[in-house]
């Protein structure tokens, strides 16, 4: 009788093909387990996190990874009550499958829904299999900064009681950054199971394009344009308000293009700007993936928003894919943070602080006047950190590591849906 492969099971409201970052770092994980020899089942959604009316087949096997998608496990970002209600929704069905996954020997969660680590231990507790959990951000942190709720709310309570409970059974717990991972700490002591490792760059997907064989600059009319281009979720959690308003005051400038790319709520007031003809504004909506390297390759600088109350909270993700394809980047936001720590280390850019429009004005300003080759050595020293220390081979295989830590033999408690 053949031996029963171990199978590892991940929990994540959002997988691709679905644009959101979150999804495309889950996915890599994944795809490297089953390398590995595991069998990787993925409950997810089965409509779009940011677009609800996308559908995605119900059940497929994508790079070796057996996926199952969930009804009803999103309607949109409308209001706090309806995420919360088709994240309960969509956690109610995955834990009910997971306890029930054939050959289990582990279980990884991320914080995609927020609470998505209620799953993780119940499952991991009946099952008797290590559970591992992936913080791409934290959360009720992130609701008290943005000032949706206080801290001593009951939604707040509520979450860092279930945020405790989560870190005490879970084998291992990796941060994104050492802001994070303090932030976790004073929560409670889990610093010997904590690993810091920040996200993985898609450089097998990224190249450094000249600008002359660009399609997209072609496609959008950027030759001879200095592009400063912000390219990811525009979200209360990285502000771009000063950049747009410093983008506004230098419309004398022919050069300046700010080119704004993505979605989310913060998108409006890019919207606005554009609407009452700030002519060196532009806006797009997410770019396909296998473009997503022509899209990044056309700026000459990358903007990286973080917001001042969020550090080690969000995770500022969209500087690597900058870096990787060989720009400087302008941070926006406060310092100390994780990208200011790139920047200073490795003389990558700039800084400007939220709300400094003059200071934003003569940024953009000493970056137009930054000689082409300079601009150009800021860019190989940041693609040189990239494929040194933050690739995504050397990261995802380090962090694949975490995984099989402890991991149970395949057969435990259980019967079979998946």
């Amino acid at each position: 009788m053949p031996r029963l492969k171990k199978t590892f099971l991940i929990i994540s409201q959002v997988y691709v093909p679905d644009p959101a970052s979150v999804g495309q770092h889950i996915a890599d994980a994944a795809v490297e387990m089953a390398r590995r020899g595991y069998r990787v089942v993925v409950y997810a959604s089965a409509r779009g996190y940011d677009n609800p009316k996308q559908k995605y087949p119900a059940r497929e096997v994508l790079n070796g990874v057996e996926v199952r998608r969930l009804p009803l496990s999103s309607f949109g970002k409308s209001s706090i009550a309806v995420r919360l209600l088709a994240q309960w929704i969509f956690l109610i069905q995955a834990m009910v499958r997971g306890v029930f996954t054939r050959g289990l020997c582990g279980v990884m969660v991320s914080t995609s829904p927020p609470f998505c680590g209620v799953a993780g231990v119940v499952i991991s507790v009946l099952r008797g299999v290590p559970l591992k959990y992936w913080l791409m951000d934290l959360n009720p942190d992130q609701m008290i900064a943005l000032g949706k709720i206080t801290e001593r709310s009951l939604m707040a309570r509520v979450f860092n009681l279930f945020n405790r409970w989560t870190y005490r059974r879970a084998s291992d717990i990796v941060v994104l950054d050492r802001f994070m991972g303090e932030r976790v700490q004073r929560k409670l002591d889990v610093a010997a199971k904590t690993h810091t490792m920040p996200p993985w760059p898609h450089e097998d997907k990224l190249e450094n394009i000249p600008h002359e064989e660009n399609p997209f600059r072609r496609e959008h009319a950027l030759e001879g344009k200095f592009v400063v281009m912000y390219s990811g979720n525009h979200s209360p959690a990285n502000p771009i308000r000063t950049l747009l308003d410093a983008a506004e005051r230098l419309q004398d400038e022919p050069r300046l293009v700010v080119m704004c790319i993505g979605g989310g709520g913060g998108k409006k007031e890019v919207e606005e700007k554009v609407a009452a003809g700030v002519k060196n504004i532009r806006s797009l909506p997410y770019q396909p993936f296998d473009r997503i390297r022509f899209s990044l390759s056309a700026a000459d600088v990358h903007v990286v928003s973080v917001g001042d109350d969020v550090v080690g909270i969000v995770h500022p993700c969209k500087v690597y894919g900058a870096m990787a394809v060989s720009r400087p980047v302008l941070l926006l936001g406060p310092k100390p943070c994780h990208v200011s720590d790139l920047i200073e280390q490795h003389r990558i850019g700039w800084h400007i602080a939220h709300g400094d429009v003059d200071g934003a004005v003569r940024t953009l300003r000493e970056a137009l006047a930054t000689p082409a080759a300079e601009l150009a050595a800021m860019g190989e020293r940041a693609a040189k950190v990239i494929s040194s220390s933050l690739s995504k081979r050397e990261l995802s295989g380090r962090f694949c590591d975490v995984l099989e830590t402890g991991l149970a033999s395949a057969g435990s408690k259980g019967g079979k849906l998946s």
